[in-house]
């Protein structure tokens, strides 16, 4: 028997995770306690024993309210926010195979700046001031989008007079109205779906809107749209750079649309900031590597005659105006030691040329 024992309720794991400073915790039947850690996952305890069906139930129903329990039972999932004593977390539970599955991750309370946080602010702030079109910040899974993003909407709720809506699932952070109104709606909660919530924002009298994730073809249209009839939209993709994301956006229309649609997102859009967490060199945490695309004529031109393959190479030249690409964020986070050459290697875009950088 191992001498960690089963614990009785959520909060005491978060508890843990949350003085050991770790992104997620994850406990699933069959499997012992994990947690994320660096970017790393493993097991809070070596020795802790799988965590049983029963366990699991029980974790499960420590820690879901009613309408979340019911939830879970009628379709097999359920995405929340969970506040306790220690802060926010957003968590996930689903019913699989052997039992129940729980994944919290923590939010952190305050909202940090941009600076703090690494982006590029002289850059971005400029995006933030526009009085419409789209910015889209994009990045696998765990690679802070959530985090710049609020970031972003807190600079602008401090630097304008409007009213920003948000919409999210589940709200994360939770921002205090300073020079604008804030409106914070959450799927499931507030509204049905995104789409439903876009289609209802445009009567809400909205100057800045929030999407918390483009996920579907209506989605992008309704933001699209928004972001052409004079509001500035800001939402993620789970793209891993500018010229996917793009793709990205774009493959969703049927194709008799698309023409119109470049036309469309060529106008309409700001910039994309695409981001990555990379593991640092001592272990002691990660480093956000940026990629920044500014929508110049150039930019626009690629765009609307379908060549975003050439989009690089406009980012590449487009450093007088803020343009950052993915690659040259990595070589200057490795010529600052905070990075290793092997991490630089496998995370860029051109190979040849990064492989050219470290050798010379």
């Amino acid at each position: 028997m191992s001498e960690h024992t089963v614990l009785d309720h959520v909060d005491q794991y978060l508890q843990i995770g949350n003085e050991y400073e770790c992104s997620d915790i994850h406990l699933a039947t069959a499997s012992p306690p994990i947690w994320r850690r660096h970017g790393k996952l493993q097991p809070i305890w070596e020795d802790h024993q799988p965590l049983s069906e029963e366990d699991m139930d029980r974790l499960t129903k420590s820690f879901l309210s009613e309408k979340e329990w019911n939830r879970l039972q009628e379709i097999g999932d359920v995405d929340f926010a969970y506040q306790n004593s220690l802060g926010r977390f957003r968590c996930s539970v689903v019913r699989q195979r052997l039992g129940y599955d729980i994944t919290a991750r923590m939010i952190n309370p305050t909202v940090r700046t941009m600076a703090e946080l690494g982006l590029p602010e002289e850059s971005l702030i400029p995006l933030t001031r526009y009085q419409n079109g789209l910015i889209l910040v994009t990045g696998p899974v765990g690679s802070g989008k959530s985090t710049s993003l609020a970031s972003m909407i807190d600079f602008i709720n401090a630097d304008r007079e409007d009213h920003i809506l948000t919409l999210e699932d589940p709200v994360e952070f939770v921002f205090e109205s300073k020079g604008c109104q804030m409106t914070q709606r959450e799927v499931h909660t507030h509204t049905e779906s995104f789409e439903k919530a876009l289609r209802g924002a445009l009567r809400e009298d909205p100057d800045v809107i929030m999407v918390g994730e483009m996920r579907n073809l209506e989605t992008i249209q309704l933001a699209l749209t928004a972001a052409e009839t004079g509001h500035l939209v800001l939402a993620t993709l789970h793209t891993g750079n500018a010229p996917r994301t793009l793709d990205r956006v774009l493959d969703v229309f049927p194709t008799d649309q698309r023409e119109q649609i470049r036309i469309m997102v060529s106008e309409s859009l700001r910039g994309i900031l695409s981001q990555e967490l990379v593991p640092r060199i001592d272990g002691q945490g990660r480093e956000l590597a940026v990629e920044l695309l500014v929508n110049t004529a150039a930019v626009s031109n690629c765009i609307r005659e379908g060549k975003t393959f050439m989009l690089p190479g406009v980012m590449q030249t487009g450093k007088n105006v803020g343009m950052i690409t993915k690659d040259e964020s990595l070589r200057d986070l490795y010529a600052k030691g905070l990075i290793s050459a092997e991490e630089a290697l496998y995370r860029c875009e051109e190979p040849a040329q990064m492989n050219a950088f470290l050798q010379s």
